[in-house]
């Protein structure tokens, strides 16, 4: 159980989720990116409002976790938390970018202090950077620096970086679980298409789950790279065109969500390392 802390008084285990809310939702960078504006997501059943990030809180919370959810802005968690807190369930909201190490050092110090050592850590963060490159910079020569560089903080340096704030006390404590939500394009690299972020540089965070599993899993945390092969249903996605014409190839965020609860709760003699999940209209990818 984590020690009993300022905001979680009651000591409840506690739970991280590095990118609680999600670029798709109501007023997301993507949602605006790809229909001009916010979104109305009164009509959006509330596991799916803020996509996989908001649905994982969700669930670990009415688990009776104290639930963290970490966002570069407070205010794009203040509805998850307050959906979080009308089902009973107790959150914080810290703010975290992942491209500073400064930012998440002092995140996961203020988490330290206000909710204790995390048990669960789930790394959710996405990035948009590339969608906006029109239809003739698919090109590696067109890709600017700093794009790549955004995508490799998000995918590579800042779960190294949480790694090391969280892995210490898990591995004294002989216990926790560290999981990865990542896409299909960690399985091999891809070219970028126009509407796609520069997703090749997941392929690394694939890896380090791979690295950490052989590291740590001896000193009993359970570490998995979650492959989410597929559409996530959310504000922005559902107004999709191709989304519209075949609903069927979204994927509901409570039963992914209920995906990462279940690994978390497996026994330590039979753990999974990856997990593929993928909707059943579509053909899994390699």
């Amino acid at each position: 159980m984590a020690q009993q802390s300022k905001a979680n008084t009651a000591g409840r285990p506690v739970a991280v989720i590095v990118g609680a809310t999600s670029k798709w939702q109501s007023d997301g960078r993507n949602t605006k990116l790809a229909h001009g504006k916010p979104l109305d997501d009164s009509h959006i059943p509330v596991g799916a409002r803020w996509g996989i990030g908001g649905a994982i809180a969700q669930k670990f919370a009415a688990e009776k976790f104290f639930t963290v959810l970490t966002t570069r802005n407070k205010a794009n968690a203040a509805g998850l938390a307050e959906a979080i807190q009308a089902q009973g369930g107790h959150c914080l909201i810290v703010e975290l970018d992942l491209s500073s190490e400064t930012s998440i050092a002092e995140a996961f110090s203020t988490i330290r202090r206000e909710a204790g050592d995390p048990d669960v850590v789930v790394y959710n963060a996405g990035y948009l950077e590339g969608r906006d490159l029109p239809p003739d910079k698919e090109l590696l020569e067109y890709i600017p620096v700093e794009m790549f560089d955004t995508a490799h903080h998000i995918a590579s340096r800042g779960p190294f970086l949480v790694a090391k704030e969280v892995l210490p006390a898990m591995r004294k404590k002989g216990a926790g679980s560290f999981f990865f939500s990542n896409n299909q394009f960690s399985l091999r690299g891809r070219k970028r298409l126009t509407g796609q972020s520069l997703y090749y540089p997941r392929v690394m965070m694939r890896t380090l789950a791979q690295v950490l599993t052989e590291e740590y899993s001896e000193h009993g945390i359970h570490v998995a790279n979650v492959v989410i092969d597929g559409t996530i249903d959310s504000p922005g996605t559902r107004a999709l065109p191709k989304v519209q014409q075949n609903p069927a190839i979204v994927m509901n965020p409570v039963k992914l969500a209920e995906a990462f609860y279940y690994l978390h709760t497996q026994d330590r003699s039979a753990w999974t390392h990856e997990l593929q999940l993928t909707p059943h209209v579509n053909k899994p990818s390699y």
